[in-house]
């Protein structure tokens, strides 16, 4: 497979609300769309998750570009490659810039599964036919706010709920969630929030039978998460802190987690995260797949790495309709009684709307 030109164009689409973390609020979101094409004219379509300052990890839309530009892009480029699993060997020379990495090698797995004329799951090793979703809710101005989206989601069938929580934005809400949803499928997201001190803190969140807690300590630690998982019974999910397959096999033989949440661009690639997910399944830690509040292409990528067998607790990827007044897909994804259905079309699944993209462009460079 040779790739004869790649185009990367930076786009920015309006949030249809302000989605606010521990680490800050996001309600304009640009981001990085990779195409590759081949030497006969098909395209394949990556989308670099990398916010716009470095407020999840140390990467941001700029460095992204400046790492494609100029140092990825040219290993595509003067290499011929027999599979998309070469994309990551070609790449490793070049260290960190994870999301960098996986926008250009999802867009590498697209174009290589519409050449082979089959479905981006099929050529992941992927079999189901609908994923189960849940939905993340940022942090709100009030706990009724809360409640009340709650109860709209829940409406419209997601299968699991996932608030954001910080310190003095933790017990009382988790607390007044329980009260009205008892039963719920529940999840608390810290974002790296607390610090081992704070573990009598979080003792507490055992009373509210969570499904997990994502990430509530330092975002590179796995040891200090080892000390804590031994003091809790709810499970801890790592997010922040896997960065690679090396990563969830010490964190795994430390006892850091009993979940991990998988996202592409975090661990560089659908290779990674495939390799990651087959670790999981032999050591018995179930996986998820999580959200970087991606447009419809990063968006398409998740739905069909989650078809993986492990992939057992519903993910993050919402409707489009949830975060976008419209997408740069067709069809736009949609959420039915809690489950997407996969698309069995080739590639990705869905049709970039080239006119709308295009609209959305501020910048746009080819290389050849």
């Amino acid at each position: 497979m040779k790739i004869q030109e790649i185009t990367l164009r930076l786009l920015r689409m309006k949030m249809n609300f302000s989605f606010v973390t521990s680490f800050g609020s996001i309600e304009d979101k640009d981001f990085i769309l990779v195409e590759t094409k081949s030497i006969d004219g098909i395209s394949g379509w990556g989308e670099s998750v990398a916010f716009y300052a470095p407020l999840y990890n140390e990467e941001t839309v700029q460095t992204n570009w400046h790492i494609m530009e100029e140092f990825l892009i040219p290993l595509l480029l003067k290499n011929e490659i027999n599979h998309p699993d070469d994309v990551s060997k070609l790449f490793s020379p070049i260290r960190g810039n994870n999301m960098a990495k996986a926008a250009l090698e999802g867009a590498v797995w697209d174009l290589y599964a519409k050449l082979e004329q089959i479905p981006l799951y099929k050529a992941l090793g992927g079999e189901k036919k609908e994923i189960a979703v849940g939905v993340s809710i940022g942090i709100q101005n009030s706990i009724d706010e809360l409640l009340d989206l709650i109860e709209r989601y829940l409406s419209e069938g997601y299968q699991r709920i996932k608030v954001k929580i910080k310190p003095g934005w933790d017990i009382d809400c988790l607390k007044a969630i329980r009260n009205k949803f008892p039963t719920t499928p529940l999840m608390a997201d810290a974002n790296s929030a607390y610090r081992l001190e704070d573990i009598e803190l979080l003792k507490q969140l055992d009373a509210f039978d969570l499904l997990m807690i994502e990430q509530p300590l330092a975002y590179d630690d796995i040891i200090d998460h080892a000390k804590l998982q031994k003091e809790l019974k709810t499970p801890i999910c790592l997010d922040e802190s896997i960065h690679s397959f090396e990563d969830a096999r010490k964190a795994i033989e430390l006892g850091s987690c009993k979940v991990i949440n998988i996202k592409i661009g975090r661990v560089g690639g659908l290779t990674e995260s495939k390799k990651i997910h087959d670790l999981c399944k032999e050591k018995n830690i179930p996986v998820w797949c999580g959200g970087m509040l991606e447009a419809g292409i990063g968006r398409a990528h998740n739905i069909a790495l989650t078809t993986l067998s492990n992939f057992t607790l519903p993910g993050d990827t919402a409707a489009s309709s949830r975060y976008w007044e419209q997408d740069i897909i067709e069809p736009e994804v949609t959420v039915n009684n809690g489950f997407i259905t996969v698309p069995e079309r080739i590639g990705i699944g869905y049709t970039p709307n080239l006119d709308y993209i295009e609209k959305l462009t501020t910048y746009k460079k080819t290389y050849k």
